[in-house]
């Protein structure tokens, strides 16, 4: 398959197309840009800096990849970013470069689908299936999950983690990490288990309700948080999932953990 190139595009002669590729109008591909095979750019769409985007990926009007991060200690230095196969981006989405003094990458997996006017700030890590709604935004350093859902104007701060199988509430102000398998509610407080995203990517019954027991021993059971984590992680030390919320609880050393509203 040939590429096609719009002639009111302008794309660099440096930059490394696959086949197939679909160069629409009004176009910008710099010279360090790599498209892998049949991703499609519709229209008014900019790609700079070392970036390089998965097969398949589809950029509508008016993104813009790949230019310097929003970081004013930023003096050009070469910093990319990695976009995965099989991605939507529709209109106005922004991702950035890495920083120098970060990761020097931002990197987002396979099979996303980013709505129109999301961001993904400089040296974010965001896995595979991500969705993110209108308007929703991370800043730097956010480390994501795979298969993980961002309401609608959700606003993650820098150096927040969130687990996989999550979803952060619609208009969410995320200020501290969210376990796997959690919701965040629109105010930006644990809100129980993502039970319907548990459902629908096929956990047996017995791994919910273990989750959903651990959940309420460990947020909602007497006597002091730490106390009651060694007891859960006792208690229920056969179910990988809860080994798994455990390790990201204990791993954290950037931002506080998102805990539900005081009773």
């Amino acid at each position: 398959m040939s590429v096609s190139i719009d002639p009111t595009a302008i794309v660099s002669s440096a930059a490394e197309l696959g086949e197939g590729v679909e160069i629409g109008p009004f176009c910008t591909v710099g010279p360090l840009v790599r498209l892998e095979a049949g991703v499609k750019l519709i229209s008014h769409v900019s790609v700079q800096g070392r970036t390089s985007i998965g097969a398949d990926t589809v950029v509508h009007p008016f993104v813009s990849l790949g230019q310097g991060p929003q970081d004013i200690r930023y003096r050009g230095e070469d910093t990319a970013l990695q976009i995965g196969r099989g991605n939507i981006l529709r209109e106005g989405v922004t991702m950035n470069l890495g920083t120098p003094k970060g990761r020097g990458v931002t990197r987002v997996g396979d099979g996303g689908f980013f709505m129109a006017n999301s961001h993904i700030g400089h040296d974010c890590i965001v896995g595979n299936g991500a969705v993110m709604a209108t308007g929703a935004v991370m800043g730097g350093f956010v480390e994501v999950g795979d298969n993980v859902n961002f309401g609608g104007l959700s606003a993650i701060h820098q150096f927040v983690r969130i687990g996989r199988n999550s979803m952060v509430g619609g208009g969410a102000p995320l200020l501290g990490d969210l376990i796997p398998f959690g919701m965040a509610d629109n105010h930006g407080r644990l809100h129980g288990l993502n039970l319907i995203g548990l459902k629908r990517r096929g956990f047996s019954r017995e791994t919910i309700t273990t989750l959903r027991a651990f959940y309420r021993e460990l947020f909602h059971g007497a006597g002091v948080f730490s106390e009651r984590l060694e007891l859960v992680a006792a208690r229920h030390s056969d179910c990988a999932e809860v080994s798994e919320i455990l390790a990201f609880i204990r791993d954290g050393d950037r931002r506080p953990l998102c805990l539900p509203a005081a009773e």
